[in-house]
C-alpha cells in the first residue's frame, strides 16, 4: 500500500471517530457537568498519551514546538471539548452538527492565516456563503431554541479550526500521533488538578451511558481519533485528507438518529450538504 493511499485510509478512520463525538457527548452531558467532562476526558487520554510516549520512547519536541503544541492544547484538548459540552447542554447533537459542516472553511481559514497564502476571490466567496447559510440556520431556529448553543457551537468550530491547522503544520516535523500525545501530556497537570478539584462529590446518579461516553470521548475522540487523523494528513497531505472533514456532518446526522433518536429535519440535511458544497467550493480556491 503506497503512502498516499494509507493517509486516505487513516484519515477516513480518523473522521469515522470523531463522528460520534458530539452524539456521545451530548449523552455525557445529562449526567456530567460539563466543565468536569472536559477536564476529565483530558486528563484520562493525558495519561494515555504519556504511557504511549514513554512505550516508544520519543523524543521530546524542541524547544520552537512549545508553544505550537500549546496552542493546539488550547483548541483541540481544552477549547473544543468545553465549548461543545456547554452547548450540547442547550441545542440537540443533530442540531450542532450542522455547525460541524463549517470546521474544514475554520481549518482552511487558519491554514492561509498560518501559511501566509493568497487565496482566490472566490475562496471568500464561497466562505462568506457558507457562513452565511449557518447563521441563517441558526436564526431560523436558535433564536427560539438557543442562541446561546449556537454562539458556544461557533466558537467551538474557531477554536478547532486553529488547532488543527496547528496541528497539520506540526505534524510534518513533529510526527502524526505524537503531536496529540504531546499536547495532551502538557495539558495533564492543570487538566487531573482540575478533575479534582470539579469532580463531584457522588457519582450515584450517573447512568451506564454516560459512562460509555465519557470513555468513548476520552479514549477515541481525544487521543485515537487523532493518532490516525493527523497520521493520515502527515502522509496523504493536509489539502487531499482533509476534505474528508465534508463526510463528518453525514455520519453525524445518522448517529444522531440512530442512537440518540433525535429528529433530522429535511432544513438540516438541505443546509448540511449546501454547507458542504460551499466548503469544496472554498478549498477548491485556497491556493
Amino acid at each position: 500500500m503506497d503512502r498516499q493511499t494509507s493517509g486516505w485510509i487513516n484519515g477516513f478512520v480518523g473522521v469515522l471517530i470523531f463522528s460520534a463525538s458530539l452524539p456521545a457527548t451530548r449523552i455525557a452531558v445529562m449526567d456530567f457537568d460539563p466543565v468536569f467532562l472536559t477536564v476529565a476526558r483530558a486528563a484520562i487520554a493525558g495519561l494515555l498519551a504519556l504511557g504511549l510516549l514513554l512505550i516508544f520512547r520519543e523524543k521530546r519536541p524542541k524547544h520552537r514546538d512549545i508553544v505550537s503544541l500549546i496552542a493546539v492544547a488550547l483548541g483541540v484538548v481544552v477549547g473544543f471539548p468545553l465549548l461543545t459540552a456547554l452547548a450540547l447542554q442547550h441545542v440537540t447533537s443533530a442540531h450542532s452538527i450542522v455547525f460541524i459542516g463549517l470546521l474544514p472553511l475554520s481549518t482552511a481559514i487558519f491554514g492561509v492565516l498560518r501559511g501566509a497564502e493568497k487565496p482566490k476571490p472566490a475562496f471568500w466567496v464561497f466562505s462568506i456563503l457558507g457562513s452565511a447559510m449557518v447563521a441563517g440556520f441558526a436564526l431560523m431556529q436558535g433564536l427560539i431554541a438557543s442562541p446561546l448553543g449556537d454562539g458556544l457551537m461557533l466558537a467551538a468550530i474557531i477554536v478547532c479550526g486553529f488547532g488543527y491547522a496547528e496541528g497539520a503544520k506540526l505534524s510534518r516535523t513533529l510526527g502524526g500521533w505524537q503531536v496529540i500525545s504531546w499536547a495532551l501530556v502538557l495539558s495533564l497537570p492543570v487538566m487531573a488538578i482540575l478533575t479534582i478539584v470539579y469532580m463531584p462529590p457522588s457519582f450515584e446518579g450517573v447512568g451506564l451511558p454516560a459512562w460509555i461516553s465519557l470513555a468513548y470521548v476520552s479514549l477515541f475522540s481525544m487521543l485515537i481519533g487523532f493518532v490516525f487523523w493527523y497520521r493520515g494528513l502527515a502522509q496523504g497531505g493536509i489539502a487531499a485528507v482533509g476534505q474528508l472533514q465534508l463526510l463528518q456532518p453525514f455520519f453525524g446526522l445518522a448517529l444522531a438518529a440512530t442512537l440518540l433518536r433525535e429528529p433530522v429535519t429535511p432544513m438540516m440535511l438541505v443546509v448540511t450538504v449546501a454547507v458542504i458544497f460551499c466548503v469544496v467550493g472554498a478549498r477548491k480556491f485556497a491556493k
